[in-house]
């Protein structure tokens, strides 16, 4: 009796020593110091599932010269559909609120599967843009007009056409901005449209905008800011410049953002 009580012992420490070593392993497998911490979603963006998160990357602060050269392109929203001309739409008017300039490319009905009344698909669009442009800064707004396409080959065409944008103006920061909701409730595709798109910008470390999680338009301001009779559900001339309000705000956000560095220590812009 006497000699197995040192064997007990034995198997005691042998059973801690391989738990600890299991919790240890577990730790390591979730926590590796090497690798930054991925940043939480971005500007409102709605990231689902741990696949996502673990995949997500934290935008660098957005810097900017003084005075900015903005490329806009999106859909009928940057065209400037329903405003009393297009160029009271956000994306003109967004110039002034930056001190800066902006080149609009917007084709109504277009997306990145879909493509609009005057013009073809994102991708196609992208591929004819002038690459002089040289932009400080490019835009991607939208688009609800995938909405009806469908979920096969959307993220395909939407990493496509990131790509050709970044390779057209690779010395030009890219924010993405999601859709807008034209009707309340948020529909079930446009709420698929903007997880999509906020996944596919943190993946990338690129800022993205989501009106929709950060409620930019609510049952309160709904009337105000779209024009649900000769507008069709777009923007008026107030609601354009309510969404470059916002837009701008964001862009300041961005410019402020605090830098974190591997290990946890963050820093401003500025130091």
């Amino acid at each position: 009796m006497k000699a197995s009580v040192p064997r007990r012992r034995l198997h005691r420490a042998g059973v801690a020593i391989a738990l600890l070593l299991a919790a240890t392993a577990g730790v390591l497998g979730v926590w590796r110091p090497w690798i930054p911490l991925p940043a939480a979603a971005p500007m409102g963006a709605a990231i689902e599932g741990a696949d996502a998160a673990s995949e997500a990357l934290a935008p660098a602060p957005l810097t900017l010269p003084a005075h900015p050269t903005v490329l806009v392109f999106g859909d009928s929203w940057t065209y400037g559909s329903a405003a009393t001309v297009p160029t009271l739409g956000y994306a003109y008017v967004l110039a002034g609120l930056i001190d800066g300039q902006t080149i609009v490319n917007g084709v109504r009905g277009s997306g990145y599967l879909k493509p609009g009344l005057d013009g073809p698909a994102f991708g196609e669009r992208i591929a004819a843009l002038d690459p002089a442009l040289s932009p400080d800064l490019v835009i991607m707004q939208g688009s609800i007009n995938d909405r009806k396409q469908g979920v096969a080959g959307y993220r395909e065409a939407v990493a496509a056409a990131w790509d050709a944008m970044a390779a057209k103006y690779p010395e030009a920061a890219i924010v993405v901005l999601g859709p807008a909701p034209h009707e309340l409730p948020v529909g079930a595709t446009t709420a698929r449209i903007d997880t999509d798109l906020g996944e596919l910008a943190a993946a990338r470390g690129w800022w993205y905008i989501s009106p929709i999680a950060q409620g930019w338009i609510t049952a309160q301001n709904y009337l105000d800011v779209i024009d649900v009779d000769l507008g069709r559900k777009h923007p008026s001339t107030e609601g354009h410049r309510y969404l470059a309000e916002k837009v701008a705000a964001a862009l300041d956000e961005m410019r402020a953002a605090p830098v974190t560095e591997a290990g946890g220590s963050e820093t401003t812009p500025d130091e």
